[in-house]
C-alpha cells in the first residue's frame, strides 16, 4: 500500500465516521422531537434508509435550527437537575445556618475537621 493509497483511506474513513455520526444525532433528534408525528417520522426515517446522504443533507437544511435548539433545551433541563440535585444533596431541607454550626461544631469537637474548616463553614452558615 503506499502512500496515497494509505491517504485515500484515511480520508474516507473520516467522512464515513462524520456521516454515522450525523446519522446518529438525526435518529435521536428525529425521535426525541415531540412536535413531529409519527407518520412523518416513518418518512424521515425511510428516507433516510433509501436516499442516505440526500435525505440527510435535507434533514439537516430543513430541521437543523430546531435540531440545534432542542439539543440546547435538552442540555439545559440536564445542567438545571444537575444543580437541583448538587443543591438537594449539599444542604439537606430545613437546615438553617444554625443546624450548620451545630454540625459543624460537633465534627470541629471529635476532631473531624479543623479550626480553619469550621470557620469557613461558621462564614458561609452566617452569609
Amino acid at each position: 500500500m503506499d502512500f496515497w493509497s494509505f491517504f485515500w483511506l484515511l480520508v474516507w474513513s473520516f467522512c464515513f465516521v462524520a456521516y454515522l455520526m450525523i446519522l446518529f444525532h438525526i435518529f435521536g433528534d428525529l425521535f426525541r422531537d415531540r412536535d413531529l408525528g409519527g407518520f412523518a417520522k416513518v418518512l424521515w426515517v425511510v428516507a433516510l434508509i433509501v436516499f442516505p446522504f440526500l435525505s440527510a443533507l435535507i434533514y439537516l437544511i430543513v430541521r437543523g435550527r430546531g435540531m440545534a435548539e432542542r439539543e440546547m433545551e435538552g442540555n439545559q433541563r440536564q445542567v438545571a437537575a444537575q444543580e437541583e440535585y448538587i443543591r438537594s444533596v449539599a444542604a439537606p431541607q430545613g437546615s438553617t445556618g444554625v443546624d450548620q454550626l451545630a454540625q459543624a461544631k460537633s465534627l470541629l469537637d471529635s476532631g473531624l475537621i479543623t479550626a480553619d474548616d469550621f470557620a469557613q463553614i461558621k462564614q458561609k452558615a452566617l452569609a
